[in-house]
Formats: structure tokens, sequence, C-alpha cells
């Protein structure tokens, strides 16, 4: 389904990928019209610390070891991508601590997935350049902004559906649209406008938000724990499986802090908010992109907690869908209809 120049897209999710897809959609020409009730930033993209880690998301995280070519190709798309709306890029990569046993497990893990890694003194820290990061909110206005200059146009508005070209928006307004392109969060991933999002499932994440700590420099991480630079450094995050509601926890968060601290000593008497997001996941851990079986919406969903990285990688098979277009290497890997079961297959 290849729409030319001009066409009318919708896109339901402003977050880190919904954001990325409408800038990106935008710079080759189609009429994009974002639809999200929230305030702006009100996602698990705001919340998030805003890194972009393939090797500490393929050490760290099982799921997604596998995948660790795919991370770093959707890594290395950002300095153009960023540079296309002014956005600064923090590469200053991540530094490892902890007890000694942990470091020479997280270094082992490191060698086997052919990572470069270095110690910083012998039997000490451990030190990578392959993880970077950006400032979230930002980022999310800076794409906004961009967009709007190319004719982006951004509604408070929920989708409720989409059938034979009309939109159908959640106060019951109807809309003539080519396509929709869905990147809604976890809140609404059941919600019936796809069959394939049944396939995903809910991650409660909290974050905690000092309100002092390292402004610059490297990631941070130990056991358990990561501190990223900033304003308000950002220090998560929790893991809760199939938990969809944004309630405030601090005995979920009481780790975290304790963690960070033996990090960062200066970190155990700082004033800290907690901050909650809500993201969705596939089996894989890998988001859904490409054509649903429902005629005429397309998936950007399920990024786990990815979106932020893989959003430009997103954003470009997103629009190689819509205009016809090869999309590359990856698209069989993200196919959205890659599961057996509901909607898959």
């Amino acid at each position: 389904m290849g729409l030319g120049s001009g066409a009318r897209v919708a896109v339901a999710g402003a977050g880190a990928i919904g954001s990325a897809v409408a800038l990106t959609l935008a710079q080759s020409g189609l009429q994009v019209t974002v639809f999200d009730a929230a305030a702006p930033g009100d996602n698990a993209s705001g919340v998030a610390a805003g890194m972009l880690a393939p090797a500490s998301e393929a050490v760290f995280d099982p799921p997604s070891a596998d995948h660790i070519e795919l991370l770093r190709a959707a890594r290395d798309l950002w300095p153009a991508f960023a540079a296309g709306f002014g956005l600064p890029l923090h590469r200053d990569g991540v530094l490892i601590n902890g007890d000694s046993a942990w470091l020479q497990e997280v270094e082992a893990r490191f060698i086997a997935l052919r990572l470069p890694v270095r110690r910083m003194t012998p039997g000490g820290p451990l030190f990578s350049d392959e993880d970077w990061r950006i400032d979230p909110r930002p980022a999310l206005a800076m794409m906004r902004e961009a967009s709007e200059r190319l004719g982006v146009l951004y509604v408070p508005a929920a989708v409720a559906g989409f059938e034979a070209g009309v939109l159908r928006l959640a106060d019951g307004d109807k809309q003539p649209f080519d396509a929709l392109v869905l990147a809604t969060g976890a809140a609404r991933a059941r919600s019936g406008l796809a069959p394939e999002l049944a396939l995903l499932s809910p991650i409660k994440g909290q974050i905690l938000r000092a309100a002092t700590g390292p402004r610059d420099g490297p990631v941070i991480r130990g056991q358990g724990v990561y501190i990223c630079p900033g304003p308000r450094p950002a220090i998560g995050a929790t893991m809760e499986d199939g938990r969809n509601d944004r309630d405030i926890d601090p005995s979920k968060t009481a780790p975290l802090k304790a963690a960070a601290a033996r990090l960062w000593p200066r970190l155990a008497d700082t004033p800290m908010s907690i901050e909650v997001g809500v993201r969705a996941a596939t089996a894989d851990g890998l988001p859904l992109v490409g054509w649903s079986v429902a005629e005429g919406m397309l998936l950007a969903v399920g990024a786990r907690r990815n979106g932020w990285l893989l959003a430009p990688l997103v954003a470009r098979l997103a629009t190689a869908y819509l205009t016809d277009a090869n999309p590359g290497p990856y698209a069989a890997l993200l196919d959205a209809r890659r599961f057996a079961g509901p909607g898959g297959g």
C-alpha cells in the first residue's frame, strides 16, 4: 500500500516512536496529524532516561542479547536523525562499577557479545563507549517543533477506530485519512484498535529523579541500578511485568535508591521524586512494525524498554511501508504478523 505525496496519514501516539514517525513521514511529503489525548511528555517516553544503549541492553537485559546487531544499527541512525532537528547527542559511554566477581561476569558478557569494553584501572570499573543518550522531554518538544514546521498537526484527542479510510475519535468525531499508524503506549495496547495489539503485555517502570547528582559524563551502572546524568539525574528502573497502572510505590524504588547511593554516595541524602511510565512489550522483546491485518492500519508498537533507541529505525520502516519503498534488512525481524496466535501468523 504505497501512498503518494500529499496523502493524509494519522498517527496515534506522541511518544518517542510516534513523534519520530510523524517527523519522518512529513519529511517524505505526507500530510500528517498526530492524535494523543495526554499532555506533551506525559508518557513512558517522557518518563524514560533517554538512553541509546545497545551494549547495556544486550548485557544486562537477557531478551535483548540476541538482537545486538539490530540495536547497534538503530543507534547508528541517531546522529543523522538528531541533526535533522538540532538535538544534542551525549556520547559519553557507560561506566560500570561493583564488586569484583560481578564485574568479571559483566566483562565476560561484553566479550561474549564482541562488544568493546575496558578496565579503567587494573581490576577496577569497566567502561564502554557503545552507549549514548538523549534528554527525553527536550527531544519530544524539539521533534514536535520540527514536525509542526513541516505542517504536522497535533490534536489532543484519542483514536477509537479506523475503518474504510475513516478515523473515529473517542469523542465520536470522524475524519478522512488514507492510513493510520498506531504508535500508542501500553495503556491503549489492548484497546481493540488492531487485533495484533492483544499480543502485547504491559511493563510498569518506576524511575527516581534526584535533585542533585552527576550532571554530565557517562551513565553509571551497578548491580540492579543505573544513574543517568542530567539536571535531575535519573535512577532506575523497576520492571514490573503485567502492571498497567501508574501508581507510585516507594517500596519498589527504595532498593534503587540504596543501590545508587553505593555507586554515588552523595545520593544517599539527596531528595528524590518518583515518576512512573508503562511500556508495552511482545514475547520476544521487539516491537511490532508493519501492516496490521486490519486494513489501512500500520503498527509501530511494543518497543519494551527501547522506544528511544529504536525510534528512528521504526520511523524509517513505517515510512518505507507507507511509501512502498524497501523497508530494509530488519523488516522481517520486526514484522507485525510474525507471531502465531491472535492476530499473528
